[in-house]
């Protein structure tokens, strides 16, 4: 049994795999080029270099580990079709997320930026800054990464309303609704923190007449996928003053253009796609895919973090 890593890892995490499963034929030579004449089973990848004419040509892959928790750029419909299991590692992202997430706004909030500009120009003078408790947070997605920046948030006494499909109750939430409620609660926030992925029930959820919505002092935070709103939205509610600042770490093309707006609004910071980002990542992912290569070789029990394809997560 073949499995292929299209993405290079340490050599100890090599050495560990293959002692620990020896009756698998692992391949790291980090690329899906070439994967056609491998006769590969078990396709580890990040997603985004399996297409479907990479797909077509794997007539032998049962079970594709995505070492990424979004899914949006493979080829779902085809992997549907083919009966192929898809897995991902939702979860592990919820550490350094969280903490990204709650970074960006107690430096927002206790003016670091502004304490940071002050250093370079050798000013010394008092700036205004605010503090967390008595707020509220309204966050879009509350599953795993959602419930652990709402916890982070409630030990600042933050209020914690979570916004999904369903509004049934997540850990880390103060109070859940359903996106037909969230015209009600936007007026509230004082931050819109988004963890949503790409699916088409999320896709475009957010447009102009939500940011009107929003406090003019509201701090608006995607972290999940750049299509959640349009760009050119977010520009105009930012130049507008209909909001005070937007911390965004995904945008509807990557990298993002130079020639973007986003890039010169004082109340806008820009983050590179980086707050999954941790020195432990691989790591985690690879307890993940070890539990389900267990499974998947003693064809026994529930797979972890299976994929509906034709949900999208």
């Amino acid at each position: 049994m073949n499995a292929l890593f299209t993405f290079p890892i340490k050599e100890q995490f090599q050495m560990e795999l293959v002692e620990q499963f020896p009756q698998i034929h692992f391949d790291f030579s980090n690329t899906i080029e070439g994967a056609k004449d491998k006769n590969i089973t078990i396709l580890i990848t990040y997603g985004m270099d399996l297409t479907k004419e990479i797909l077509d040509t794997l007539t032998e892959v049962k079970w594709i580990m995505v070492a990424s928790a979004g899914v949006d750029k493979m080829p779902l419909q085809q992997l549907g079709e083919r009966g192929i299991l898809v897995t991902n590692v939702s979860g592990i992202h919820k550490t350094p997320m969280a903490e990204s997430v709650l970074a960006h706004i107690l430096s927002l909030n206790r003016a670091l930026p502004v304490i940071q500009e002050q250093q370079k120009q050798k000013v010394w003078e008092k700036m205004k800054s605010g503090e967390l408790r008595g707020s509220k947070a309204m966050i879009l997605g509350p599953g795993a990464i959602g419930g652990e920046i709402g916890r982070l948030l409630q030990a600042f006494g933050v209020h914690t309303i979570g916004c999904s499909r369903s509004g049934s109750a997540h850990d880390g939430m103060s109070e859940d609704i359903s996106f037909s409620h969230i015209d009600t609660y936007l007026p509230e926030a004082d931050y819109v923190i988004s963890v949503l992925p790409s699916t088409q029930e999320t896709r475009w959820i957010l447009d102009g007449s939500h940011f009107q919505k929003m406090k003019d002092t509201a701090t608006f935070m995607n972290f999940g996928r750049g299509d959640l709103v349009k760009e050119q939205v977010i520009v105009e509610a930012l130049e507008q003053e209909e909001i005070g600042h937007a911390v965004l770490d995904v945008f509807e093309q990557e990298p993002l253009p130079v020639e973007s707006p986003l890039w010169q609004l004082a109340n806008c910071t820009v983050s590179p796609h980086v707050s999954a980002l941790s020195a432990k990542y691989i790591e985690r992912a690879l307890e993940i895919f070890k539990e389900n290569l267990t499974l998947w070789i003693s064809e026994s029990g529930e797979y972890k973090n299976v994929i509906e394809t034709a949900r999208g997560y």
